[in-house]
């Protein structure tokens, strides 16, 4: 019998500014080498509960404890946090804000030298760990140089050098693109069989997670966990859907024709999932459903004319992209790391400047306008909301923008309070945003663009760090902007997002345009997935094992139905 690792036993917590606890009665245990995902929706706890296991609480964050936390047996909430690093490494959701050394072997060798760990013996386990993590041949590599996946993996190797009991995960997948996502997935699994250790995932996107088996899922919602269950069982139940939390597409699509969804089918993963006794009902929902095809003359409002750009004038980044958006149109760039995505949106803002060809807006040609020009009618809302915050409360941030340009108060008091009620920070608008996590930063960034009525937005993974409901609302939002005549364009990794809002998807591989078609079939083009580093959608695969003779038109109605579903229960 494996022995428990983990014990919480009536643990709860109480943050010292809160009023409430955040944590109740919580009864949790984790044995050795199990492989558990924890999930929940933003404000829930989930996220307080790593905090307890790795020990940020109570040395970083204060409050009050009630019931017991023990780990190998030992009762451990006071401990200091360097015991505490003994036995948890946690793998942050961004990367840069774990590293400390230049380069892949300093940064990793980094707690070996805390503990005056000999030369010898340190270049031979740091040596040992970045093969285990796939970066031995990366060792002198800057850290800055690398993509977003080889970031991960240094970080992975930072906290295993020490040879951890427990692995913490809080949303390993938030920045990678789908294939290296999975790729991420895949390496985690291999450790815990190599190693035996026990692993602990925070994460959002289930669907992506059980690409490999997980021992258990506990979902935790309003500080109380409300299912501790092996996947079969839960993908049976109805806990997802009643917690705010997205069920994997196959097992929306089985539900959705009738089919019954239990855990003798095996609906853990799609490869695995017993299709045989739901072929015909999946097929009749196919054929009873009818997407509408929607076609558009709105006259175009962005175009890039052969835009090609390097940082360096021998180096070229982008070669000659081309693509027009239409007015009112909404679209998805993807692509994997480094491709360059979010070099493509510095252009078109004004940050940098392409080395031949031309940007129009409206039919003008705004390639020599300046940043404070194109600001006017171009808002963008970037990947890491740190790097656009500059005031101290949410209200502020999200003003600052109408006061620059001289915007009356009483006008900027209405427009920021309507733009934080849509976003769901109207109650939060006095708080400081350092306190606001950083799913909640994102949604500050955005309602400080969108309260700028821009004509074009471009969004660079908006939803990241959200979970299903805040996804829905945010998303949900983009779209009444978008019926309003608003352009937006979405560089993104979530390949659920692509499907769900955006009609159209261009994708880019090595600073090229390889693909520009709808997002149906640019998630169910093999050489595109495979160039572009997408992951191609459980929903394909669904309809190839049940014998539907147009598995790309089956993708395309099913997101049409579960918008039109959705949006009746909104």
């Amino acid at each position: 019998m494996k022995k428990p690792i983990i014990q919480f036993e009536n643990f709860g917590f109480k943050y010292r500014s809160q009023a409430q606890p955040t944590l109740h009665d919580i009864n949790l245990t984790i044995y050795e080498g199990e492989k558990v995902l924890i999930v929940g929706p933003s404000g829930s706890g989930k996220s307080t509960l790593a905090h307890c296991i790795n020990g940020l609480i109570p040395h970083s964050y204060k409050g009050e404890k009630t019931g017991s936390l023990k780990m190998n047996g030992q009762e451990v909430y006071n401990q200091s946090i360097f015991e505490r690093s003994k036995m948890v490494g946690t793998v942050l959701q961004d990367p840069d804000s774990q590293f400390i050394g230049i380069t892949v072997a300093e940064d990793i060798a980094f707690s070996l030298e805390n503990d005056c760990t000999p030369q010898d013996e340190m270049v031979n386990r740091v040596s040992q760990v970045a093969k285990l993590v796939e970066m031995d041949e990366f060792l002198s590599a800057s850290i800055h140089h690398l993509s977003g996946g080889q970031k991960q993996r240094v970080s992975l190797g930072g906290v295993m050098v020490d040879n951890v009991d427990i692995l913490l995960f809080d949303e390993p997948l938030a920045n990678l693109d789908p294939a290296t996502g999975k790729h991420a997935i895949d390496l985690i699994d291999d450790i815990q069989k190599e190693t035996n250790k026990t692993i602990v995932i925070i994460e959002h996107r289930l669907e992506d997670v059980l690409h490999s088996k997980v021992d258990r899922i506990i979902v935790v919602n309003e500080g109380k966990i409300v299912c501790d269950a092996i996947p079969n069982e839960l993908l049976s139940s109805t806990v997802l859907e009643e917690n705010n939390l997205r069920e994997p597409l196959y097992v929306k699509a089985l539900k959705y024709a009738g089919c019954e969804v239990t855990p003798e089918i095996e609906p853990e993963h799609i490869h695995k999932v017993k299709v045989e006794n739901c072929k015909d009902k999946l097929q009749s929902w196919f054929e009873a459903i009818n997407a509408k095809k929607h076609s558009s003359n709105e006259p175009i409002a962005l175009e890039l004319q052969n835009i090609s750009f390097g940082y360096d004038s021998d180096k070229q980044i982008l070669h000659n992209i081309s693509f027009s958006i239409q007015k009112g149109e909404m679209i998805s760039i993807v692509g994997k790391n480094g491709a360059g995505k979010s070099t493509l949106s510095k252009l078109i803002c004004g940050f940098e400047r392409p080395s031949t060809g031309k940007i129009l807006l409206n039919g003008r040609d705004i390639t020599d306008d300046s940043i404070k020009e194109r600001a006017e009618k171009i808002g963008i809302v970037m990947q890491n909301p740190n790097h656009m915050i500059s005031k101290h409360l949410i209200f502020d941030e999200v003003a600052f923008g109408l006061k620059v340009r001289g915007i009356p108060e009483k006008e900027i008091e209405e427009r920021v309070e309507k733009t934080l009620k849509i976003c769901g920070l109207y109650p939060f608008r006095k708080w400081p945003i350092n306190a606001l996590s950083f799913g909640q930063k994102k949604r500050v960034t955005i309602a400080s663009v969108l309260v700028m009525n821009p004509e074009v937005l471009i969004l660079d993974e908006p939803t990241a760090g959200q979970d299903f409901r805040h996804y829905t609302e945010i998303m949900e939002f983009l779209v009444e902007l978008n019926k309003l005549g608003v352009t937006i364009m979405m560089i993104t990794h979530d390949m659920h997002l692509m499907l769900e809002y955006t009609p159209r998807g261009i994708a880019i591989s090595n600073g090229e345009k390889i693909a520009d078609d709808t997002a149906a079939n640019l998630l169910t083009d093999e050489r595109v997935i495979k160039k572009a580093n997408l992951k191609e959608t459980s929903l394909f695969e669904l309809a190839l094992r049940s014998g539907i003779s147009q598995p790309r038109e089956f993708v395309q109605q099913f997101i049409h139905y579960d918008r039109e579903v959705r949006h009746r229960w909104q």
